[in-house]
């Protein structure tokens, strides 16, 4: 007998999930917006309530026996729901997902005891190496096994349709007129979208896709255009899978890597949500069909999972600044850096190999400079500064009448002026000389104190634009 206010198994806390109404993110628009937040659920997300359904369906349906293989390709929210189920009743997991799936996911589903499999991403659905083809062969080979198949499994949309749905429907009296959410397998718009129109015949319901995707193309024109690369775990999909209910859909809206990310960013700092990428660009999109809206609605959209899985991206201020999504003063590129500051418009100078320390402390102080590549007839072989000969000079341990050769240094990174100043950033850190290139020439040497002046620069002529504005 059960305790009071006691559940049979974490399986028995999946749903009732919060609404709730957003505050600050969306103060712009005039419509209200409001959150499902499903990483309230146990494992942190919704696709826990598909994992106990259709694994339910499949025991009911003899396709999952006792002892069994769980199978499936996923971006790793659908197999903690699936691998929370095995947990509980005792079958094993294997998932296959794609390479651009964060750590924090794959480690929570091996933390499960569960084997993962990862694949490429940036390979056709229909290429032996995709996730998709390899969770489907697994299934062929491997005994006592049931392959989930979240994209086409009709039991996906199911699980909205008999569970999700109502719930939202039961907390809300229907009192919204617009519900969006991110597309992916399609499970969750289908399923919803489906309900609500039976019971509310006026609402909308508005899809999220991101740039890259070819869903939303072929929502509006009929036609599969060719698929792009993109970031966003979750949300878009470069198939259509059965479970996209196009006819249920009134509409999609866009969004990107950038600002899903920096939305989802936005949602922790300004709302205190600690939401994943998905969640950003759901809220991006339904900030977008409100900006279009001539009469202010209620606007729901469901929220799919938490911020912890994506620590080490999108939350994480280092990969989002070399990924180009944080505004920083390294994502420009070199030659930009040396037109501010007024550097390789003139000719390098430069010295053999064959020079003695006496030539090259002269050529410092004769064109005012601090380091000078050496060079062995065409190629470079080093870089004398005067910091390094400063020490060995005045302590007597290096001959004035010496060859350069024996004061070279060779901490130097050298880099085209075309790529960003972010690729060496941690040579600059390190102390390290980067010498800038335009072809086979040498342009010009980029130390720490150029950065410096950079920086410095850049923020003064920030401040004096604001202070026009």
């Amino acid at each position: 007998m059960l305790m009071k206010g006691a559940l049979e198994n974490v399986l028995d806390a999946i749903g009732d999930t919060p609404i709730i109404k957003l505050q600050s993110v969306a103060s712009h628009v005039d419509s209200e917006i409001y959150v499902k937040l499903e990483a309230m659920n146990p494992g942190g997300s919704v696709k826990e309530r598909i994992g106990k359904y259709i694994l339910e369906k499949a025991i009911e349906r003899g396709e999952l026996k006792p002892g069994g293989t769980i199978i499936e390709g996923t971006s790793g929210n659908t197999g903690v729901g699936l691998a929370m189920f095995a947990a509980v009743h005792g079958y094993k997991c294997i998932f296959v997902l794609a390479d651009k799936q964060s750590k924090e996911k794959i480690d929570n589903l091996r933390a499960f005891g569960a084997k993962v499999i990862v694949c490429p991403t940036n390979v056709p659905a229909e290429d032996p190496k995709s996730y998709y083809s390899v969770s489907a062969g697994l299934a062929k080979t491997i005994p006592n096994s049931y392959f989930v198949s979240q994209y086409d499994n009709p039991f996906n949309a199911e699980t909205h349709y008999y569970t999700t749905a109502p719930e939202i429907y039961a907390q809300t009296g229907g009192e919204f007129d617009a519900f969006v959410a991110g597309v992916g397998t399609g499970g969750t718009i289908s399923g919803c979208g489906k309900y609500f129109k039976e019971k509310m015949p006026e609402v909308r319901i508005v899809g999220v896709d991101i740039e890259g995707s070819i869903l939303a193309h072929y929502h509006k024109t009929g036609e599969v255009c060719e698929a792009k690369p993109y970031v966003l775990e979750g949300i878009g999909e470069d198939i259509l899978p059965d479970n996209v209910h196009f006819d249920i859909i009134d509409e999609f809206v866009m969004t990107a890597d950038k600002e899903s990310f920096l939305m989802t960013r936005k949602l922790l700092t300004d709302e205190g949500l600690y939401v994943g990428g998905s969640c950003g660009a759901a809220v991006v999109g339904a900030i977008r069909y409100a900006e279009g809206l001539k009469t202010p609605q209620r606007i729901l959209t469901l929220l799919p999972d938490s911020g912890n899985r994506y620590a080490s991206k999108i939350f994480n201020d280092d990969w989002m600044r070399d990924n180009g999504y944080l505004d920083s003063s390294f994502n420009v590129m070199i030659k930009d850096v040396l037109e501010t500051l007024g550097k390789g418009q003139e000719k390098l100078q430069t010295i053999d190999d064959t020079a003695t320390v006496r030539e090259a402390i002269a050529a410092l102080k004769k064109y005012s400079i601090s380091q000078l590549p050496v060079y062995h007839a065409d190629a470079l072989v080093g870089v004398v500064s005067e910091n390094q000969l400063l020490r060995p000079v005045f302590e007597g341990d290096l001959d004035l009448g010496e060859t350069i050769s024996v004061a070279l240094q060779n901490n130097y990174r050298v880099i085209d002026a075309n790529h960003m100043l972010n690729e060496v950033t941690d040579a600059l850190l390190r102390e390290d000389i980067v010498i800038v290139t335009a072809g086979d020439d040498i342009v010009d040497i980029l130390t720490n104190s150029d950065i410096l002046n950079f920086v410095s620069q850049k923020q003064t002529y920030g401040k004096r634009r604001a202070a026009r504005s």
